[in-house]
């Protein structure tokens, strides 16, 4: 079969079916990445309390600098991988992977070796108190070890579904998902090993999803085989997949100054209960915000798609079916985290006082969600076209243009208050510059 056979149904399937079809994997793939650290917050909020949700969340945003890396690495080698595949070229798509594994292991070796040297100005540089520090020391010292296989297990799924093999990478992230869930309770409680048996539940899972997805290059499942000949770094090769890869690594990157950020605000103006607060509500919205990345990443390729076909019809129908189908999904959550707060904050503690402060901030910082599916959308669809300037604009307005300067300048302003008010307003503000974009992208389109 030929590839316009193979690529048919993007231009003729109906929109919604096709839309759920191709959105659900890559929706269940983040949500099960999200899962990690979800998993870990609830179990050690009712097995250690409060201050340990704390220190999970100030280790946080290392662990995303970690994932910027794989992501970059990844998701760069992918394009090459696809388009190699795509030209017959397999001896290069081999050579790029043995370079992106090369890169993976060789650059975490050197961040695990930096993060253990200076783990405690790390983790003060990040916002921690001296009550978070030997908590945070503790699910460091053991999930930093985890680090490496943490990298190898994104960068692995990523290559693997490159070659279009969706299935087997969705089946490493629920292997290693699932099996972080069952071994949390094990080694929290039944243990009594407290935050360290959630950082050593989280390690072994990550290593049982990297030997799956080893197994499949062992097994000769995979389409581009891992040659130990090619398992070294090509810097040509490599600074393609870094080029390729850049806008993964901003958005991940930014996320963890991001997050550096509010944490050290919070300490500042609320203390150690307040990014107690933050690392619930975080969590709890991205269980909300996962699925709409997911339908949004199912979107991408039906408007490329139909935009290079130039059936315009199809590319407005699709925009208009996404941006309905998330802000749906993101109203969905939206729903329960307005009209049952103090459930969504009693999944991390059992502390009455902690429940209810949290389930007022809750409200105030949710109060704008479903608008953050419209950005979201807005900012996938010019990637899709080709028009990458309106889509790393929009990629990063919300964190870097408007929330970073909200948080610096609302809190002398308002105090606590004004680093939960930032995150609404940057949700209205973003989602405003968005569909004035959209709505003079679609009246071009219906004069093209």
């Amino acid at each position: 079969m030929n590839t316009s056979h193979r690529t048919a149904y993007l231009e003729n399937e109906k929109i919604f079916p096709l839309l759920i079809k191709m959105g659900t994997p890559a929706a269940v793939g983040m949500l099960v990445n999200a899962l990690y650290n979800i998993v870990d917050t609830i179990f050690v909020g009712h097995g250690v309390g409060p201050l340990a949700i704390a220190a999970l969340s100030i280790v946080f945003p290392i662990q995303m600098i970690v994932s910027s890396v794989a992501q970059a690495t990844g998701v760069g080698t992918a394009s090459i991988v696809s388009r190699r595949l795509g030209e017959k070229r397999h001896g290069e798509a081999a050579r790029a992977v043995g370079t992106a594994y090369a890169t993976v292991i060789l650059v975490n070796t050197i961040l695990v070796g930096l993060l253990f040297a200076f783990m405690r100005p790390i983790l003060s540089f990040f916002g921690a108190s001296e009550e978070i520090m030997p908590l945070a020391m503790e699910y460091l010292g053991i999930v930093g070890a985890g680090f490496f296989f943490f990298a190898l297990s994104m960068c692995a799924s990523t290559l693997v579904r490159s070659e279009g093999n969706t299935k087997a990478s969705m089946k490493g992230m629920l292997l290693g998902a699932g099996l972080n869930t069952i071994l949390d309770p094990i080694f929290i409680f039944g243990f009594g090993l407290g935050v360290r048996g959630a950082a050593v539940a989280t390690v072994i899972s990550q290593v049982a999803s990297v030997l799956y997805l080893a197994s499949l290059y062992a097994r000769k499942k995979t389409v581009v085989p891992l040659v130990a000949s090619e398992f070294r770094i090509r810097p040509k090769i490599l600074g393609q997949s870094f080029l390729l890869g850049t806008p993964a690594f901003i958005q991940s990157a930014g996320m963890s100054l991001l997050m550096l950020l509010v944490n050290t605000s919070l300490g500042r103006y609320g203390g150690d209960s307040a990014i107690t607060t933050f690392g619930m509500i975080h969590r709890l919205n991205m269980i909300v915000i996962m699925p709409v990345l997911g339908i949004v990443q199912g979107f991408q390729p039906i408007a490329g798609y139909n935009y290079g076909a130039q059936r315009y019809d199809r590319v407005k129908a699709s925009l208009k079916t996404t941006i309905l189908t998330a802000v749906g999904l993101a109203t969905i959550g939206y729903a329960f985290m307005m009209f049952f707060p103090r459930l969504g904050m009693g999944f991390f503690t059992s502390d009455g006082a902690l429940v209810a402060s949290s389930a007022r901030v809750l409200r105030i910082m949710v109060m704008f969600v479903p608008l953050a599916a419209v950005q979201i959308t807005g900012a996938t669809y010019f990637q899709a076209i080709g028009k990458a300037t309106e889509s790393m604009v929009l990629g990063l307005s919300r964190q870097f243009f408007i929330l970073i300067p909200l948080i610096l300048l609302f809190p002398p302003l308002f105090g606590l208050d004004g680093i939960w008010m930032a995150y609404p307003l940057a949700d209205l503000i973003s989602s405003a510059i968005t569909t004035s974009l959209l709505i003079r992208e679609v009246r071009r389109l219906g004069k093209v």
